[in-house]
């Protein structure tokens, strides 16, 4: 493997720590600010509604722009946000904070990808793109768990620790990675030109549900069991690290149609059973491996499915699928602190329950019609 794409990966871990260990500091930031769980949660939902919206206008703006220069302003800035975030001393101006990270995390995301796709040859390619964005599973196994250990005491430690993250990368990337120019449109309206296509609408609506259902109840992990919230968060890391490169074999294998409906129908039963899961470490260890392998099935399946809706337009196309799952996870935050502050662990089990299902229904009614409309893409 190409030696220049590690930098790469290890900024997307760096994204991916920042991002998700939020799930793991609910409890710690509510205590410090005098805020409900809820509140707290708003932290990973503002995040996420950001880079949904920035994401399409920065790639726009920036489109003229070196590739390595943006991804080093991307890391400077998401450095910033998290320095930020470190040192306010209001919940609100924390809050604030975290747009500024999003606003780096979008741009820093997409454009590791497109540079890894430009530094290797189309038959290595797929490995140089599962290899950078794994960076954010493995944020998931790594850096969430180690961020919400150290900031169980003190969550502003873990954004200190995102701090680092993101200078060691700023410094691997600038050392290493070559400069690199890409074709693309600065028109804001060309980002947007794939929505006309109902396929494509089709993923993105089912990527938007499922990852409503799956992070209203991870973001409120914390609040559903009183199990050590780190071992749980690794379990479900591990798994997930698992599940997003078996799920990327076996779409190759046997299509992304199976794939899909095996992962949704899989994370909507483990939501189900998280009071199951609660009722010891060992059963919740279990569950929590087994919801983040299943899970993260539906990753390269949904990519696959994009790919072949946009086979020209694919930059784009991933561009959208990815605001569409942060759009997801800003629907998972606020739909999930209302129902946890009115209903409270049952309201929030029940709801990502149900979103599941509702993912699962929207999928199995839109792919056939999809299926009508144009065969799936030749398999790997």
């Amino acid at each position: 493997m190409n030696p220049k794409l590690y930098p790469l990966a290890f900024g997307t871990f760096a994204a991916g720590t920042g991002m998700f260990v939020m799930a793991g500091l609910v409890l710690p930031i509510s205590h410090d600010f005098g805020v409900s769980p809820s509140a707290a949660g708003q932290f990973m939902t503002i995040f996420a509604l950001a880079y949904a919206i920035l994401s399409p206008v920065l790639a726009a703006v920036t489109a003229k722009v070196s590739r390595k220069r943006l991804l080093l302003i991307a890391l400077a800035v998401y450095a910033a946000g998290n320095l930020l975030t470190a040192i306010a001393p209001a919940y609100g101006m924390a809050l604030g904070t975290r747009v500024l990270a999003a606003a780096g995390a979008a741009i820093l995301t997409p454009t590791a990808s497109s540079v890894a796709s430009a530094l290797t040859p189309p038959e290595h390619r797929g490995r140089a793109l599962a290899l950078v964005l794994g960076g954010l599973t493995v944020s998931s196994a790594i850096g969430v768990p180690l961020g919400t250990w150290i900031g169980a005491s003190n969550w502003r430690s873990t954004m200190w620790l995102v701090v680092a993250f993101s200078v060691v990368a700023f410094v691997a990337i600038a050392a290493v990675v070559p400069e690199t120019r890409l074709p693309s449109s600065g028109r804001l309206l060309d980002r947007f030109t794939p929505l006309g296509d109902r396929r494509v609408l089709a993923v993105l609506l089912s990527q938007l549900i499922i990852f409503a259902a799956v992070f209203t109840s991870y973001t409120y992990l914390g609040t559903l069991f009183d199990l050590p919230l780190t071992a749980v968060l690794w379990a479900f890391g591990v798994g997930g690290v698992i599940g997003n490169q078996v799920g990327g074999r076996l779409t190759d294998r046997y299509g992304p149609r199976v794939m899909v409906f095996a992962g949704m129908a899989g994370a909507t039963i483990a939501m189900a059973l998280i009071p199951v899961a609660g009722v010891a470490l060992v059963v919740a260890l279990v569950w929590a491996f087994l919801w983040g392998a299943i899970g993260w099935l539906i990753g390269p399946a949904q990519q696959y499915r994009l790919v072949g809706a946009v086979p020209d337009n694919v930059p784009v196309g991933l561009g959208l699928l990815s605001s569409a799952q942060y759009l997801g996870i800003f629907v998972a935050g606020g739909a999930g602190g209302l129902v946890l502050d009115w209903y409270g662990k049952a309201g929030v089990i029940s709801l990502a329950t149900a979103l599941g299902l509702v993912a699962l229904l929207f999928t199995a009614t839109t792919y056939r019609s999809q299926a009508a409309a144009a065969p799936e893409p030749a398999r790997a």
